[in-house]
C-alpha cells in the first residue's frame, strides 16, 4: 500500500451527537501524524459533487461540545450507482486523498465497503449512530446521548401519566434494534419495553397487560421501538390495540422523533468519539483497511465491514429480565 499523505473524512446518514468530537479527533490525530486532512461536506453526496475542503486544526476548534455534524450529512442516491461512485473516485484522486474515514451507521459503512472494493482505497469506519446496532462494538457514537435525552423526556411524561392515571406508549428510534427502548425503559422505571427482537417470542402487549396493569397499577409507561419489523407500525399500533381490547384504560401516545438525535453530547460520547477518531488514524498508520473501529470490553477493536454491517447485534436478554423483574 502506498504511503498515506492525505485523508478524507465524512459523516453520513443520520446525525448523531458526538460526530463532531469524532471529526475533531480524526483531524487532529491525522495532523499530528503529519498528514493533510480534507473535510468532505454532506457525506457521499459531497464526495460525488466535490464539496471538499482542507481541514486544519482550527477548523475543528470549539466543536467537541456541539451536537449534529459540522460536515453536514445527506443520503446520496447517486453514490448508490456505479456512475456516482466513479465521480466520487475521480474527486478522491483530484484532491489527492489516499484513504477515507467514514463516520456513520450501517448504510454508511456499507457504502464505504463497496467503494473500497471497487477502487482499492483504504476505508476506515467509525460507528456513528444513536441506534447502537452495529455488530462488534459495545456502543456507538451518539447512543449514550440519545439514551439520556429519552430518559429526560420520559421522566416528564411520567408526571402526567401518574396525574391522569394513563398508559403512555412512547415511541423511540432504533430502526430494527431495540437497544434504546430496552435501556431507556430500565433507566426510567418503565413498566415494559416492546422491541423487535422479541416480536416472534410472545405477544408483548398481552404479557405487559397481564403482568402489571391487571394487578395493581393504574398508570404505566411503555417504551416502543419504532421498528415495523413485525408489521405493527410502532406505538400507535399498540395504543389502538389497547383501546379495542382493554377499553377501560386511558391511553396516550408520544412519538419522540428527531429530538433524540439532537443536543449536546454526553461526556461518554465525547470520550468514545475521541478514542475512536485517534484509533482510526493509528489503524491506517498500521496498514489496516476496510474495518470499523469499535470498543469491546473497553478495548479498541477492528471489525471487518462485512461483519459490522451484516451480523445482527444481539440484545442482552439479561437486561430484559431485569426490566421485567423491576416492573411488577
Amino acid at each position: 500500500m502506498a504511503r498515506i499523505q492525505t485523508i478524507g473524512v465524512l459523516t453520513s446518514g443520520g446525525d448523531a451527537p458526538g460526530m463532531n468530537a469524532a471529526v475533531r479527533a480524526v483531524t487532529r490525530a491525522a495532523i499530528c501524524n503529519g498528514w493533510k486532512v480534507m473535510g468532505i461536506q454532506r457525506g457521499y453526496e459531497g464526495l460525488v459533487n466535490n464539496h471538499i475542503q482542507e481541514f486544519r486544526s482550527e477548523s475543528v476548534s470549539n466543536t467537541i461540545q456541539r451536537g449534529g455534524t459540522i460536515l453536514k450529512t445527506a443520503r446520496s442516491k447517486e453514490f448508490m450507482t456505479s456512475e456516482g461512485r466513479k465521480k466520487a473516485h475521480d474527486n478522491v484522486v483530484a484532491n489527492g486523498i489516499d484513504a477515507l474515514i467514514v463516520i456513520g451507521g450501517n448504510g454508511s459503512l456499507a457504502g464505504a465497503q463497496i467503494f473500497a472494493q471497487e477502487y482499492d482505497i483504504p476505508c476506515i469506519g467509525l460507528p456513528g449512530t444513536i441506534d447502537n446496532d452495529l455488530y462488534g462494538t459495545d456502543t456507538t457514537i451518539g447512543y449514550d446521548t440519545a439514551l439520556n435525552t429519552i430518559m429526560e423526556c420520559v421522566d416528564k411524561i411520567r408526571d402526567t401519566a401518574n396525574s391522569h392515571e394513563r398508559i403512555f406508549f412512547i415511541e423511540v428510534m432504533g430502526r430494527d434494534a431495540g437497544f434504546l427502548a430496552q435501556n431507556s425503559a430500565i433507566a426510567t422505571g418503565a413498566e415494559a419495553a416492546i422491541i423487535p427482537e422479541e416480536y416472534t417470542a410472545v405477544d408483548q402487549l398481552a404479557e405487559f397487560i397481564g403482568r402489571g396493569m391487571r394487578k395493581s397499577k393504574n398508570s404505566s409507561i411503555v417504551l416502543v421501538s419504532e421498528s415495523k419489523k413485525d408489521g405493527t407500525g410502532g406505538a400507535m399500533y399498540y395504543a389502538d390495540r389497547v383501546r379495542k381490547e382493554y377499553p377501560d384504560f386511558d391511553v396516550r401516545v408520544t412519538i419522540l422523533g428527531h429530538l433524540q438525535r439532537g443536543g449536546t453530547p454526553t461526556a461518554q460520547d465525547r470520550i468514545l468519539a475521541s478514542r475512536l477518531g485517534v484509533a482510526a488514524i493509528e489503524a491506517l498508520n498500521d496498514g489496516q483497511r476496510n474495518v470499523m473501529i469499535g470498543v469491546s470490553n473497553n478495548q479498541i477493536v477492528y471489525v471487518p465491514f462485512n461483519k459490522a454491517i451484516k451480523i445482527n447485534k444481539p440484545i442482552d436478554k439479561e437486561l430484559m429480565n431485569v426490566l421485567n423483574t423491576l416492573s411488577i
